[in-house]
This record gives C-alpha cells, structure tokens and sequence, in this order.
C-alpha cells in the first residue's frame, strides 16, 4: 500500500483502559469488527462506536469482515445497561450505535435500537447519539421505531455509487433501497441531522460520485463522509485504487458545492469518524442553545431540511 496509509498499531494507557472496559461489558465496537484503521487514535482519544446485536451479520458483503450468518446472536436484554456503564465511565457526550443486519428478527434489531436510545439519553442529561443503522429492508414500522427513540443523528450508509451497488453490497442492500431509507428518517424526524457514507477506491467515476452526491442531497442528507476501501483479507473484494490525499481534498470541496452542512474526506474517514461527530455535535448544540435563547438562528446553523424531492428513478 502507498505511504499514506501506513497505520499505527493501538497503543497508550487509555486504549488499554477502553480495551478493559469494553472486554469486560461484554460490548462489541464496531471498531474491532470491521478492523477500523482510526482505531488507535478514536479509542486512545476516548471514544468509540459500540455495535449492537452481536457480531454474527445475516448479510454478506463483499468489502466487510464481519462475520456473517444465517441467524445471529442471541440479543442481549442487558445491553443497554452496558452501553450505559461505558458512557459514563468513559464521560462521553456523543456516542454512535451501530449495528450488523439482524434480518432473523421480528423488526430486525430496530426496537433494540430505541430500546437503548432511549435508556442511555434519559440517563445522561445532554447525551447526543447517533444512530448508524442497517436498511431494515425499508421497513415502515422499523424506520418509523428508530425515528421515534430521540436520536440526535439518523445515518444509513449508501456505501458505493450506483453501478457498484450490486458487486460491493448483498443483494438484498440495494442503492434505491438506501436512498429510500435516508429520505423516510428525514421525513419521520426533520429535525435531526442524516448522514450517509461513501467508500472510494472500487472504481467509481467522479461522474457517479457526483451523481450519488446528488441523490443523497435529493432525500435530504446533511453529512457526508468519504473514505478509501481498505480491503480487510484476501477473501474480499480487492482494491481497484488508493486515491490519494489531495484527492480526497478535491472530492470533499467538490460534494461541499453540492449543499452538504458537512463533508469529511481523506484515506482513513469512516461513516463514524470523529472530525464529522465533533462537527454534529457543535451544530446540534449551537442549534439548541439558538431555540432555548428565543434566536431565529446564528451565522452557519442551517434550518432543518425538509425533503421535497423525488428518490432517483426506478426507486419504490
């Protein structure tokens, strides 16, 4: 791989504290599944993104290492209550919660979603919490059950561009599908920021990546993240290239012009990625300090979006 993506090992006291503490709440992070490279950096700095429902996935992608299933693990009642522990031990403001595709259940994991959203923002006063959810197969009543929790940040991942989709997600992940979903979340809670997240690097144009800003503008998206494939085993889909950094710089100013409220660009971004939660959460706390004052709004806090655009062609 090129110079610029050389990655530190984990290392420093307070990973190994994080490390302790997530191992011994049985939590599991996203951060270790999917073999994020910014982790040494996010949990030596404190933070993290905790992943609900287990680790066995009933979908199977081709860019991810989650391990996958027929069935997943059984849902723990008590995870929560652990999510809670962590947030207070760690002293954390904002958290992302994350799940695998939980297709083998009822509502698919979204009541265990609020559930634990829900608990966790009635016990640490200005808690914020972004939910970083699967499809639920644009399930109504799922959709409808997440929007509902209170969550400050609704974020489904479109992953790649069109033409890719069927290669790079399970077939049951479609592109319409997801713009589906991130239009019905703004629709179901117009004051809560969307976001969605693009991997770069499996040969994508910069024509589809504008038509993919494009459509996730249409169905409201707030914040987007861009990031480069990093190909987890040789059993996965290879890389087809590793953009350079001032590339990442021109995509990133390139989707800016397109309407996002933010765009956060480079090798190493993932859909959780701290330069993009720090940038939620001044905004929703700017936002909120404006409403509590009596302000109609301060310089660079946007109104909530509301969508009036149509899904992309072909879409249900």
């Amino acid at each position: 791989m090129p110079e610029w993506l050389k990655i530190r090992p984990p290392s420093g006291e307070r990973y190994r504290t994080l490390r302790a503490l997530v191992d011994g709440l049985r939590l599991t992070t996203v951060c270790e599944e999917a073999r994020c490279p910014n982790l040494s950096e996010c949990w030596s700095g404190g933070t993290a993104t905790f992943m609900l429902l287990g680790e066995l996935c009933t979908r199977g992608c081709s860019f991810c290492s989650v391990k996958t299933a027929r069935r997943g693990d059984p849902v723990d009642v008590e995870e929560p209550e652990k999510v809670l522990e962590a947030v207070r031990k760690m002293g954390l403001r904002y958290i992302v919660l994350t799940s695998v595709d939980r297709d083998d259940l009822p509502d698919q994991g979204a009541g265990h979603f609020a559930r634990t959203v829900v608990h966790v923002k009635a016990q640490v006063p200005g808690l914020l919490v972004e939910t970083l959810i699967p499809d639920f197969r644009a399930d109504e009543a799922a959709l409808r059950t997440v929007a509902a929790s209170g969550a400050d940040v609704l974020a489904h991942n479109v992953e790649t561009v069109r033409r890719l989709t069927p290669s790079v997600r399970d077939p049951r992940a479609t592109y319409d599908q997801s713009l589906q979903v991130l239009r019905r979340l703004k629709e179901l809670r117009p004051e809560a920021l969307t976001k969605s997240s693009i991997m770069v690097g499996h040969g994508e144009s910069e024509a589809e990546l504008v038509e993919t800003f494009r459509d996730l503008r249409a169905v409201g998206v707030e914040l987007l993240t861009l990031g480069q494939y990093l190909r987890p085993t040789e059993k996965h889909r290879p890389v087809a290239e590793y953009v350079h950094p001032d590339r990442f710089a021109a995509l990133g100013a390139l989707a800016e012009r397109h309407g996002f409220l933010h765009v956060a660009s480079g090798p190493f971004v993932r859909s959780s990625y701290k330069a993009g939660e720090l940038f939620a959460e001044s905004h929703l706390r700017t936002r909120a300090a404006a409403a509590a004052g009596g302000s109609t709004g301060r310089a660079g806090v946007a109104p909530p979006f509301r969508s009036t655009l149509p899904l992309a062609p072909g879409a249900s």
